[in-house]
Formats: structure tokens, sequence, C-alpha cells
């Protein structure tokens, strides 16, 4: 097992968890391997799985050129058609997908059951991650509330979050203590070019002062008042703050995993 070591990564998993998987390297906050799923008309599917303590889980896909996310790109037609550069194909990677997402991508037959169709490598055999520890933070985050902690009233909790203006370049605090306000942050970060004249919650324009860095590091913390986030104030998805009605692919994700 080829491992780099550093940061809280090193701490996930034990050498033995680890032992002979493909392709290990510890990150900051997560522990990435090599992962894939295997069509039986496109082959094998391959990409970059992060796994993090909060129960996220992302993968990077190599594709090759004139790949589509969300269509069937990861082809024996597509990797016929690469163009070689001094010799190696051109690849284009692209990150953050979901399990659902990179199963559906890697033109699997039957989808839903990414736990056991996408798999990684040990001892070069090819072993689904529901037969792996790889799971265990995404199975405790999900026991637990989909990956939120849950406030004194029942309710998950959320920290407050800043989006930088695009006129003056100054951070604005949101606060997310309801699903009107998660709303107006949610579509505020889905907008690129978001200015102070956006913010419908707080009377704030360009002219105002930016808040103290002293102020910014308390952000609602129920564990700490200076925390720079942790499982009790970041949340991953949860009913308060992902939308039926919205078509971005963070929302659509989460109801579609919350069905399997």
């Amino acid at each position: 097992m080829a491992a780099a070591n550093g940061g809280a990564g090193a701490g996930l998993f034990s050498e033995e968890e680890l032992r002979e998987v493909s392709g290990v390297r510890r990150g900051e906050d997560f522990v990435e391997m090599t992962c894939g799923c295997t069509s039986h008309r496109y082959g094998d599917a391959v990409g970059r799985l992060r796994v993090f303590a909060s129960g996220d889980l992302e993968i990077s896909c190599e594709c090759t050129p004139g790949c589509r996310e969300g269509e069937p790109a990861c082809n024996a037609s597509a990797r016929a058609a690469a163009l070689p550069v001094h010799g190696i194909a051109l690849l284009l990677v692209l990150d953050k997908l979901t399990p659902a997402a990179f199963e559906k991508h890697s033109g699997k037959e039957t989808v839903g059951k990414w736990r056991n169709t996408i798999w990684v490598m040990i001892q070069g055999e090819k072993v689904p991650l529901s037969k792996t520890a790889l799971l265990k933070y995404y199975y405790l985050a999900h026991k637990s509330g989909n990956g939120t902690h849950k406030g004194r009233n029942g309710q998950p909790s959320h920290r407050d979050e800043f989006i930088r203006c695009t006129r003056c370049g100054k951070e604005r605090r949101f606060r997310l203590r309801s699903k009107e306000e998660c709303r107006v942050y949610h579509d505020a970060l889905a907008k690129l070019n978001w200015t102070c004249a956006d913010l419908t919650t707080d009377r704030v324009t360009c002219d105002d002062e930016e808040e103290r860095a002293s102020r910014k590091v308390l952000r609602g913390c129920s564990r700490a008042t200076s925390c720079n986030g942790c499982m009790k104030c970041v949340c991953f998805g949860c009913e308060t703050c992902r939308f039926k009605d919205c078509d971005c692919q963070t929302c659509v994700d989460f109801y579609r995993n919350s069905k399997e």
C-alpha cells in the first residue's frame, strides 16, 4: 500500500483497514484511494475516492476527451478516441461526483446500488465498498441524521457561513437557523456575481464595514465558540438545507441518495 501520511486524514483508518488497498493517499482531512465501477457494455470506469470523517464521499472520475458528466462516458469508444500527446492520452477529470452520480456516469446498467457496484482494488482484486471498512463514517453519519448534529431543539444545527461580494470584496454573514435562511444562503451561493444588494435578510450595502476577523470566528458552534468546523456545526446535507424544488446537483443527489 502506497500512502502519504499527514493531517487529520492520517487517523481516519488503521493500517490494518487499509492494508493492500491500491493507491492510498492520506490528505489533511481525508483518505483517498483508487476506485472504479464496471459496466458490462463499457468496461471499467476508474476514479479516485475521497473518504472524509464527516461521512462525505467524493469521487473524481478520470475520463477521456468528449466525456460529459451524467452520461456513460468512460467507455471503450471514448477511450479509442483519446488524443495522444507525446504518447500520453489526454484525460478529463470530473471532480466531486457523489457515488450515485459516479455509478450513473460509468454507464452501469443497474443504478442505485453503488455500495456494491463501486469497488476498490485490494490485493489485485475488485472488492465492493460494502465489504470494506471505507464506509464506516458514511454509515455513522447517516445513522445520526445524514451527517448532521441535532441541536437542543431536535433540529439540525448549521453554523453561520460567509459569501464575498463580487462588487466590494467584503464578506457577509449568513445565519442558517431555519429552512428559509438556508434557502437564502443556498441561492446566494449559486449566484456567480452575488453582491451585497442581493442580501435580503439584512440591510447591508457595499458601503457598510466588513465584520472584524475576531468576530468572524464566532459562527454559532455549540461545541466551541471559535470552532473552525466540526461534526456538531458542519452539515453535509439534511431536510433543512436541501430542497426538493431545486434542480442543482447537490439537492438532486441528496434526495436521490436518501431513497436508496
